[in-house]
């Protein structure tokens, strides 16, 4: 029989900068809202989100629990964990790999939030519910590719659960509530139209990928993809990133630990405010999202601190799919104004 192929390493994968960081900062940080990677096809948009699968730590879960509960945080377990915690039950753990949950764009709400048997709880007086795809994402990465296809109301259940962790299922009166965390990444095509403005601003970061321009890189692209591909080397291929790869894995989970000890002063506050009126953006979630973004950069480069230079990459991340489009306007944000904010509060 033969072996199936090893998922592609994400170290390996060339260019494309703005991506990985966006897909790493969410792994150390899931509460930042999810990435939405706008680009044309064939720029490694799916090969990304699945290397960096591939590329996170094995952790515990409840062995048989289908929302995979973490068997340590009594405060995000489902119900029926939480129970045996409390009556001292003794719960069984295995180590599994976090997975990548796939939304199809044809799913309905009840495929997605999943279903509650209203004659079964009228008849038992028993909450039966059928678990969906946010109950399979919990603790994992929630992939929906073409999330502009979808429907809207599906979306905005997706970013309502990501911006949570929980689902919450009405029907007739009954409700049911689960844990729903999950690394959100969506993907999608410019040209098959764009998503609303009201949902795009809830995603935590946008980027926008474009193929290589450069011939050296796109040489580089090629020759990696087929070295890949080839049955008698591929195993080769992988190995010879392993280094870079465990490397990565180490900083990943070194960013994890220092994230719950990064702060920041009042002028951070005060940066973060100013760009957002500077740059003529609605509500606050940009302020916010700038902040966040930014401590988990520190957390990621080792700091427990934020600087000045945090805060220009959080913006380039968290503010651009934010930003009152002028008519006719494209192209990529000039950062010079967002840059001399920052410089001038950082010197006052």
């Amino acid at each position: 029989m033969k072996n199936i192929k090893k998922i592609y390493p994400f170290t390996a994968i060339v260019g494309q900068e703005n991506m990985k960081k966006a897909l790493i900062l969410n792994a150390i940080n899931p509460s930042l809202g999810g990435v939405l990677i706008r680009g044309e096809k064939g720029t490694a948009k799916s090969t990304a989100v699945r290397a960096l699968a591939e590329l996170l730590p094995e952790r515990l879960q409840v062995e048989g629990c289908v929302f995979g509960c973490d068997p340590i945080d009594k405060t995000s377990m489902c119900l029926k964990c939480r129970e045996k915690v409390e009556k001292s039950e003794k719960i069984s753990t295995v180590k599994e790999k976090m997975k990548v949950v796939d939304l199809p764009v044809s799913a309905t709400e009840d495929r997605v939030v999943g279903t509650l048997d209203i004659e079964y709880a009228i008849k038992k007086g028993e909450k039966k519910f059928e678990p969906g795809i946010l109950a399979l994402a919990n603790r994992n990465i929630l992939y929906v590719d073409e999330v502009n296809l979808l429907d809207d109301h599906v979306v905005d259940v997706l970013l309502d659960s990501a911006a949570m962790g929980v689902n919450t299922i009405e029907r007739e009166g009954v409700s049911f509530c689960h844990p729903a965390k999950f690394i959100l990444v969506g993907t999608m095509n410019p040209e098959e139209g764009d998503l609303r403005p009201q949902l795009l601003d809830r995603f935590g970061m946008v980027v926008d990928v474009i193929g290589e321009r450069d011939t050296e890189k796109r040489v580089e692209v090629i020759k990696r993809r087929l070295q890949y591909e080839n049955d008698n080397d591929n195993e080769a291929f992988i190995l010879s990133y392993e280094e870079e790869q465990q490397k990565l894995r180490d900083k990943i989970l070194k960013g994890k630990e220092i994230l719950k000890e990064v702060n920041f002063d009042d002028k951070i506050l005060e940066m973060a405010a100013s760009i957002s009126i500077e740059m003529d953006v609605d509500g606050h979630r940009a302020d916010i999202s700038i902040i966040k973004t930014a401590m988990t950069i520190a957390a990621f480069n080792g700091r427990d601190k934020v600087e000045r230079g945090d805060m220009l990459e959080a913006a380039q991340l968290a503010l651009p799919h934010r930003m009152r489009r002028k008519p006719f306007e494209e192209g990529e944000m000039n950062f010079s104004k967002v840059e001399e904010i920052i410089n001038e509060i950082a010197m006052a």
